[in-house]
């Protein structure tokens, strides 16, 4: 059985293995009182006057203590980082993480800004908004009450948000990030006179951009089970 699941966690692609594990791995250190949200958060008086960098970080990783917001984080980062990762940025790897560099450091200069603590819910609507905007004819179900196409689904989960009482400031932060880098790569590039503005360097090309393990098997060939929120056929 362990062997299954080792075997089952590193067919998982490496990004979305990588941030998961270090969002488990840092909310597990917070519950076992290891470490504490007060030397995780983003304070840039922190980062600048005491060089607290690692606040850059980590201010991505945690979500708040175990319970229902917690669940349902981890599973909306895994199912669309993995959806992104072995979809269409497939074999492109280094495209991917140059994807969350872009998208940290430009949710980092909005935080300077912005009374936020955690931008880890942030980053993840950055990562729905992303995709949802490349599969624009997937039909959506939220807890089996609505229906919607999936460029939708970023502003349902900001509409939940506010249902619990949370502020959507953080969602919406997730989604005018999300939409900078739509635009960027995939509207811009194709006007009349447009360009590619984001090229991914070849650093990040020779460190991550390697052949495909044959061995490998997407998300949506394994058994996924009861989600949250699930994917219809697109509309034709």
């Amino acid at each position: 059985m362990a062997h299954s699941f080792t075997q089952e966690y590193f067919q998982i692609p490496v990004v979305t293995r990588a941030y998961t594990t270090a969002c488990i791995l840092t909310t597990a250190a917070v519950q076992l009182d290891v470490i504490t949200p007060f030397q995780l958060y983003f304070n840039p008086d922190l980062i600048i006057r005491r060089y607290q960098i690692w606040r850059l970080i980590t201010s991505f990783l945690f979500f708040g203590s175990v319970g229902f917001s917690f669940v349902f984080n981890i599973i909306f980062l895994y199912r669309y980082c993995r959806m992104l990762e072995e979809g269409c940025f497939r074999g492109r790897t280094a495209d991917f993480v140059f994807m969350f560099l872009f998208g940290g450091i430009v949710m980092t200069l909005f935080g300077l800004f912005a009374n936020v603590f955690f931008l880890g819910q942030a980053f993840i609507i950055m990562l729905v908004y992303v995709w949802s905007k490349r599969h624009p004819l997937i039909r959506m179900n939220f807890f089996g009450l609505l229906n919607f196409q999936a460029p939708f689904l970023p502003w349902v989960l900001m509409g939940f948000s506010l249902l619990l009482g949370n502020s959507i400031v953080v969602d919406l932060l997730g989604i005018s990030v999300g939409h900078m880098y739509y635009f960027l790569e995939d509207v811009f590039p194709n006007q009349l006179g447009g360009r590619r503005l984001l090229m991914t360097p070849e650093l990040l090309r020779a460190m991550f951009d390697k052949p495909e393990d044959p061995d490998y098997r997407p998300l949506h060939e394994e058994q996924q089970g009861e989600d949250l929120l699930q994917d219809e056929e697109p509309q034709e």
